[in-house]
């Protein structure tokens, strides 16, 4: 069986919120229908702002520089003008979205703050998922209500992302007063909330990008291998196996491993190793730091008896210092 989950807290842990002196004496009313502006309206922003249209609320301005930003705005937020993001911001009365690359989200919020585009009791919130409230200071400064509000979920920024947003989680980052409207927000989106602390959002994202970022490059890394080996069609082999795959790992956490490294075969590990040598050698170190992990993993779960587990960890070792040789 697969080692039990850490515990938990009870409660999720609360953020403190960087506020300002301004923002207590704002009183916590909101229409039921939201004005609404959406600065990036990328492939997160624009579809985001979409969903909250099709709640009801009114998404009155976005911006976007690229062709595809405006043709974005043009399909999904087709009332919305396209303005700067400083136009935006003003027309933003209930809630601004922030909706930029993580890099570039501190100095979009230290320029609207510095141009007074940021007005008392304004929502400013923002989809980054390696980021808080700490990120959000200049606007809290300005008595903005800061709000970190992330969907983990991918997107390609069609309207087919619609459809997709039904069930997803949120993690959420808040602070107290602003959490009923947080939670509302994410219903209005079809979503969960999840709360996530301001100390673990870092590692938060961290694990959504292993997870989802990491599985398109080992399907390609995979789906590239079978080309080497002649197959045609490498997405059809791997289509029912993938999806078997992570549906059992999802349900069965450990438990779920198969395969060489979870049986301790160590002389097929070897030949695996010895032949993407010869035909993909940089598929050999990460191919040798999941197995390694795999293997781990496996041990500790009871897949793998440690007796067992020596003819390959010898393996691993040693193409390891070979690698690094």
């Amino acid at each position: 069986m697969s080692a039990p989950p850490r515990p938990r807290p009870a409660a999720p842990r609360g953020a403190a919120a960087p506020q300002g002196p301004a923002v207590s004496g704002v009183p916590l009313a909101f229409p039921g229908s939201l004005t609404v502006g959406v600065v990036g309206a990328g492939r997160v922003g624009a579809v985001l702002g979409a969903a909250l249209v099709a709640a009801g609320h009114r998404v009155v301005a976005a911006s976007g520089v690229s062709d595809a930003t405006k043709a974005r705005i043009a399909l999904l937020l087709p009332d919305a003008g396209n303005r700067s993001a400083i136009s935006v911001a003003r027309a933003a009365t209930d809630l601004l979205l922030l909706a930029v690359p993580d890099d570039h989200l501190a100095g979009v919020v230290a320029g609207l703050a510095e141009t007074g585009a940021l007005r008392p009791g304004q929502v400013v919130a923002h989809t980054s998922g390696a980021h808080g409230l700490a990120v959000l200071a200049p606007a809290a400064a300005m008595g903005a209500r800061p709000l970190a509000l992330h969907p983990a979920m991918t997107f390609t920024g069609t309207p087919d992302d619609l459809g997709r947003l039904a069930g997803i989680s949120y993690g959420v980052t808040a602070p107290a007063e602003l959490r009923p409207l947080a939670a509302r927000l994410v219903a209005d989106l079809g979503g969960v909330p999840e709360w996530v602390g301001e100390a673990d959002r870092v590692l938060y994202h961290a694990a959504l990008a292993h997870g989802a970022n990491h599985l398109v490059t080992l399907v390609n890394e995979a789906a590239d291998r079978l080309r080497d080996a002649g197959v045609a069609s490498p997405e059809k082999v791997l289509a029912p196996l993938l999806r078997a795959a992570l549906d059992n790992a999802l349900r069965l956490g450990d438990d779920a491993l198969t395969g060489p490294v979870s049986r301790g075969d160590a002389g097929t590990v070897r030949r695996h190793l010895a032949r993407l040598a010869e035909t993909a050698p940089e598929s050999v170190a990460p191919y040798l730091a999941l197995a390694r992990r795999s293997a781990d993993r496996a041990i500790a779960a009871g897949r793998l008896r440690p007796v067992d587990a020596e003819s390959l960890l010898d393996v691993l070792a040693g193409i390891h210092r070979q690698v690094a040789a």
